[in-house]
């Protein structure tokens, strides 16, 4: 089949790699502009670059405009795939090819449309992520499931750990999608609206940690923005600390959420859950903090008494 990419990013890279291996032609990329958002500067493989050094003409735009169309009329594919495609695609762009659009969803819809599914699936602890091959329709992420995998999610797994598994099945589901839709197969899954969830672009205030969570589900929080993802930050003070390794306190510890309690082990035992007050909460046990001007440390250097708090927002 004739193929138009929409793709961005190392997803967008990954999908093309699999497509200029693969039997198909790739007659058009269209990807957007480099941008030195948080969350758009990693995993910033070039889409643009790979397809212009294997001869594949490029559209960049952040829309699909006017410029967009003309490229898919002259290519004329049979079918688009998009990856990773960070703008609305309208029906007349989604439908103009005879075989439509292929999606391809770095999450196990219906759960997790959007953005950043990865990252959200391990804050909120599910057993397994993945990445789902659907039809595209007019609603984001809804259409029907040609493929889908899976990979287990660990207890030490960090959203690092999980991007490379993901993005590892991109290849293989592209052109086994590839395959069903080239044989006529039509006997997609449909999607449960009722086991819908849809999850909105991270920023910086999503990774500001809040102390009446536990200190599981903050620990969870701590592996879901590892580096190179900004990391889950708070203050002592004035001065701002990224957590980069955490764990759930051997101990339970009662007070205030947020407090400064104890060193426990390699590590500073901070208090943690809404309702610390009754002392039956593990804490957060900090273990490895980075300051703003990069410096990296033990949460044991730094922390040289115990006592005081740690807060979302600097103190004034």
């Amino acid at each position: 089949m004739r193929v138009a990419l929409f793709g961005y990013q190392t997803w967008g890279h990954r999908t093309l790699e699999a497509l200029l291996g693969s039997e198909h032609e790739v007659v058009l990329a269209v990807t957007h502009p480099a941008s030195d958002h948080a969350y758009e500067s990693i995993w910033s493989d070039s889409v643009a670059d790979l397809a212009a050094a294997n001869g594949v003409p490029v559209v960049v735009r952040n829309r699909p405009d006017e410029e967009v169309e003309r490229a898919l009329k002259e290519a004329q594919p049979d079918i688009i795939v998009a990856n990773n495609w960070r703008t609305w695609i309208p029906p007349h762009i989604f439908d103009f090819p005879p075989k439509g659009t292929l999606n391809v969803h770095d999450s196990l819809l219906p759960a997790y449309a959007g953005f950043a599914p990865v990252i959200w699936a391990l804050i909120n602890g599910e057993s397994e992520v993945g990445v789902t091959a659907h039809m595209m329709n007019d609603d984001l992420d809804a259409g029907d499931i040609v493929l889908q995998r899976a990979v287990p999610v660990g207890p030490a797994d960090t959203a690092t750990d999980l991007f490379h598994r993901t993005v590892d099945l991109i290849g293989p589901i592209v052109v086994d999608a590839l395959a069903r839709l080239a044989r006529g197969d039509t006997d997609f899954a449909k999607q449960d609206p009722s086991k819908a969830s849809f999850f909105h672009k991270r920023s910086i205030e999503d990774s500001r940690i809040d102390w009446t969570w536990s200190a599981d589900e903050l620990e969870r929080f701590v592996r879901a923005q590892s580096d190179p993802y900004p990391n889950a930050f708070t203050y002592h003070g004035a001065t701002r600390l990224r957590v980069l390794s955490a764990a759930v306190s051997t101990g339970r510890y009662g007070g205030t959420p947020g407090r400064i309690f104890i060193k426990e082990g390699d590590g500073v035992a901070i208090v943690a859950g809404a309702d610390a007050r009754y002392g039956r909460n593990h804490g957060l046990l900090l273990r490895r903090l980075r300051l703003d001007d990069g410096t990296e440390l033990a949460a044991t250097e730094y922390f040289r008494a115990m006592g005081g708090y740690l807060r979302g927002h600097p103190a004034e």
